[in-house]
């Protein structure tokens, strides 16, 4: 929109440095492009992205168990969930974080979470329901649109108490609606709780480049996530 051209590829630190590209002559927005000359890429019958060629490590450190881990009949398992389309491909989430329901269903809460912080007036969501009938979110206000969004419905803008304030919910919950168009049933959040400040790095709930420690979260606020599958 502002006239540049965001060009995506991706790799990891096996595989110094990227693996895949999307060029200013062959590019498809919303892939990490194709894959680079020399390497190839595909996927195993678990969504898991696998990657050779004579870029990838020779194997971790005095660490010969996680360099065995690492390979599968000479493929580098990447650890990233994803799909290949005319040779393009989607990164859709890590593997470590896929949510298995209740029903056996295999989701990455990745990607709903992305939709819902596309929203102006959130800053973290974080989804949940290993094991579950259905998905939750933990969502927090983003701190610096929480005023706007104060004075927009005339209530004070207090952290702690905009989160509990049912006016403040229906805005939330109309990007939660807005999300849930965008998916398929199974992952639709279904109910969701406003958390009453912004997830923090000083609190070990982000990592210094501002990724969700997702455990950490899921262990501090159990009893958030508990009661969203109460009566």
């Amino acid at each position: 929109a502002s006239g540049v051209t965001v060009l995506e590829g991706w790799g990891l630190s096996e595989s110094p440095a990227a693996g895949t590209l999307n060029t200013v002559r062959e590019r498809r927005i919303g892939t990490v492009g194709r894959p680079l000359p020399g390497v190839d890429v595909r996927i195993a019958d678990d969504g898991e992205i696998l990657m050779r060629g004579p870029h990838i490590f020779d194997g971790y450190l005095k660490d010969a168990r996680a360099t065995e881990e690492a390979f599968t009949d000479g493929w580098f398992r990447t650890g990233d969930i994803g799909s290949l389309q005319d040779g393009f491909l989607t990164i859709t989430g890590r593997k470590k974080e896929l949510i298995i329901t209740s029903s056996g269903k295999n989701i990455s809460p990745a990607n709903i979470e992305t939709v819902l912080k596309e929203s102006r007036w959130i800053s973290q969501a974080v989804v949940y329901g290993d094991n579950r009938p259905y998905l939750v979110a933990l969502i927090t206000l983003d701190p610096e649109e929480a005023p706007a969004l104060a004075a927009q419905l005339g209530i004070e803008p207090d952290s702690s108490s905009m989160a509990g304030d049912e006016r403040v919910r229906a805005v939330i919950g109309k990007s939660v609606d807005e999300t849930n168009a965008r998916f398929a049933r199974i992952e639709q959040v279904k109910r969701f709780a406003i958390l009453d400040r912004d997830l923090t790095q000083a609190e070990g709930e982000l990592t210094p480049t501002l990724k969700v420690r997702r455990k950490v979260v899921y262990d501090k606020f159990a009893d958030i996530f508990d009661a969203l599958y109460t009566d």
